[in-house]
């Protein structure tokens, strides 16, 4: 697995970048968000490490071209910053991020959450569900009626839980499942992530159940 880490700061770079070698990945860095999209497309990571605040392009912009760009456009990114206000969050996920670890992290923890992540990219495994609707896993994509969907990670996990089982989710089940239990994400994020689903997917599949929560509508 190639992992490429954006960050200005040398001494994070390098003590990140140390920690990811250790556990078998290949890793290469930037500096800036400008280099970013360069190293992006010359060294082809799987996964993208962004920090939120530096010089010449922040890592919103740095993204938003990343998206933009089809050669890189697939690619998994997540920001690690000490940004962590819900403001930010949603912009960041907005700007096509798909997931965030919030600064200061432990080594052990952020290697974890790697590991983690690295596992979803590598998985095969597809999902089967009613009326020829399917996710699949590694491609993080939703495919029905021959139409293959490309989704961003949190939007992928939400998609595949309302899928699961034909009732309604409630919030708090949504945010267990996807962010998990320990993590306090505001309402307004997964109203973001809904909202881009149904832009992706089509309105009529993610039924609102104004008071309770969401559910797939076959």
């Amino acid at each position: 697995m190639r992992i490429l880490i954006v960050d200005d700061e040398l001494d994070i770079r390098e003590f990140v970048q140390y920690n990811l070698v250790k556990e078998g990945y290949e890793v290469a860095c930037a500096t800036n968000g400008y280099e970013a999209l360069t190293k992006a497309v010359e060294f082809k990571p799987h996964l993208i490490l962004m920090d939120m605040m530096m010089p010449e392009m922040d890592g919103r912009e740095a993204c938003r071209a990343l998206r933009a760009n089809p050669a890189t456009a697939k690619i998994m990114i997540v920001f690690l910053s000490a940004v962590c206000e819900e403001e930010t969050l949603v912009e960041c996920y907005n700007a096509g991020a798909d997931d965030y670890i919030t600064k200061p992290v432990s080594m052990k923890v952020l290697c974890s959450r790697v590991g983690a992540i690295c596992k979803r990219i590598e998985s095969g495994e597809r999902v089967v569900f009613p009326k020829s609707s399917r996710l699949v896993e590694e491609r993080h994509a939703f495919i029905s009626d021959g139409m293959e969907v490309p989704l961003a990670v949190k939007e992928f996990e939400i998609l595949r839980l309302l899928l699961s089982e034909p009732r309604i989710f409630t919030r708090e089940e949504i945010f267990d499942a996807v962010w998990g239990a320990e993590v306090v994400v505001g309402s307004r994020t997964l109203d973001v992530h809904i909202r881009h689903l149904r832009s992706k997917i089509g309105e009529e599949y993610i039924q609102t159940h104004k008071g309770i929560g969401f559910s797939y509508k076959n």
